[in-house]
């Protein structure tokens, strides 16, 4: 009798393995349509991405454009005089004598250490690149 249970087990087990390999199968390649890297989430997460990159590069273009529109301005053969003063004025650092100038905040430290206008002791301290300019104009 031992020998006929064996063979009934491997009988069903040869019924079986079929039908469990195919719908392991079909649940892992499911799995992986939704789930995997190239997925259906996956797909959506790319969408917002490239809808989020299509903004930014739109207003980079347009940046671009305002930025090219200035320099337009500048070119010799069409030198507009309020863009030419804004410009020496800013670069310059020239102000008529009955303006009033508002400066703005300090930059934070890395863009000072960057311009060298500040350097770092041992200890992490910030400190003058140039002393004498920052002590009130003394000779």
């Amino acid at each position: 009798m031992p020998m006929g249970f064996f063979f009934e087990i491997k009988r069903r087990a040869g019924q079986i393995i079929g039908p469990v390999a195919s719908i392991t199968m079909v649940v892992y390649f499911a799995y992986h349509a939704i789930q995997g890297d190239r997925g259906f989430i996956a797909l959506g997460k790319l969408e917002h991405q490239v809808s989020s990159l299509n903004s930014d590069l739109i207003d980079l273009n347009n940046k671009r454009i305002r930025l090219e529109k200035r320099v337009a301005l500048l070119r010799p053969d069409s030198i507009d005089p309020d863009m030419l003063e804004e410009r020496a004025r800013i670069v310059l650092g020239y102000a008529w004598a009955d303006e009033i100038i508002l400066l703005e905040a300090k930059p934070d430290a890395r863009a000072e250490l960057a311009l060298g206008q500040i350097t770092l002791n041992p200890k992490g301290e910030r400190k003058p690149a140039i002393p004498a300019l920052h002590q009130g104009n003394k000779p």
